[in-house]
């Protein structure tokens, strides 16, 4: 079976496929254009500017796909419906009805952060019971995986700004530009992460043991800054970017470890555009070593938004057996995690 996957809730058009051989997924095609130097003027994502780009995009994205899969067309189309941008996710599920009908194939509306676990079992096979760590722009996620094809269990979120948010803010008050996350992780590389001890947010003993919180590392890094230009002290940038660097993937892989050892699994799984970090991975590495927990990391490509992680969790829903979705099917941008498939 052939499943193409197309993801539009950000930023990224992609469109994936994928062959399914009822147990694995191969991938056959990974196409993804990017609307991120359009965003850079503004120092973020405009949902507008995202909307535009992807009906620019979403067609010509769909010929090179098939084009390197070498096919005509695919025996059914996964889509992103939530969670993401109202207007970015029309588009793409838009086209994803407009493709099902013309082709005369099954549709099936799935839920973007479920696509970022699925993408993983292209590189390292079937993923047995698991903690994942989901953190991007907009997500920061402590997931628990029992099936691919079944609900997936929310342990904890951030209850304000996103790991990779908080990234991108902190470039711009470093004059770095957008996006953040590699800026920072280049500066950091001349940096001490000990430099400045900043604080590890939602890490007391009475605060809920699997949420985030990135607001408050953001504002100190500020406070930081103003304090040390109004003393009349050059601002070291890499020593900044490699403090507030530690300082978020010591939270991240503190809570993901507390979660495996608490659910008694031994595999944790990283997804989403900021788990190409360099820190964030290789703290992982460290802990995950160190408590004999299996890492799992997909290739950086596959961690960024695109539309083979549709496709691979599209194969699995399919090979569940789970009837496809309506036509009627609508958008979700407030889609809950726990939701699978529409």
């Amino acid at each position: 079976m052939i499943v193409m996957g197309i993801e539009s809730s950000c930023d990224e058009t992609g469109v994936g496929i994928v062959g399914w051989d009822g147990e694995k997924a191969t991938l056959l095609a990974d196409e993804v254009a990017s609307s991120v130097d359009e965003q850079a003027r503004y120092g973020g994502v405009v949902p507008e500017v995202a909307s535009r780009a992807h009906l620019e995009a979403i067609v010509p994205t769909m010929q090179r796909a098939r084009e390197t899969a070498g096919i005509d067309r695919p025996d059914a189309i996964a889509v992103t419906i939530g969670p993401g941008l109202a207007g970015a996710l029309l588009v793409g599920v838009a086209a994803a009805k407009a493709y099902a009908l013309a082709w005369d194939v099954p549709l099936y509306a799935l839920n973007h952060l479920g696509g970022h676990v699925a993408v993983d079992t292209l590189e390292h096979g079937p993923l047995p019971p698991a903690v994942a760590l989901l953190v991007s722009g907009g997500h920061t996620h402590l997931l628990g995986i029992t099936d691919l094809a079944q609900p997936i269990d929310e342990l904890g979120t951030t209850i304000d700004d996103a790991a990779g948010e908080a990234f991108d803010k902190v470039a711009r008050l470093l004059d770095m530009g957008y996006p953040g996350g590699p800026a920072i992780d280049r500066a950091a590389r001349d940096g001490d992460p000990e430099a400045i001890r900043f604080p590890r947010g939602l890490t007391g003993p009475r605060d809920a043991p699997y949420d985030f919180s990135f607001s408050g590392l953001k504002t100190a890094v500020a406070r930081y800054v103003e304090g040390e230009v109004k003393a009349g002290r050059e601002v070291s940038v890499p020593d900044v970017a490699a403090s507030f660097q530690e300082a978020v993937a010591d939270v991240l892989t503190a809570k993901a470890l507390r979660a495996c050892a608490d659910r008694g699994v031994d595999t944790l799984v990283l997804g989403g555009g900021a788990t190409a970090n360099s820190r964030i991975r290789s703290l992982a590495e460290e802990r995950t070593r160190a408590a004999g927990i299996d890492l799992r990391v997909p290739a950086p490509r596959l961690c960024t938004d695109n539309g083979v992680m549709i496709a691979t969790l599209g194969a699995h829903v399919i090979g569940s057996g789970a009837p496809p979705s309506p036509l009627t099917v609508a958008t979700d941008p407030g889609m809950s995690v726990q939701i699978s498939k529409l």
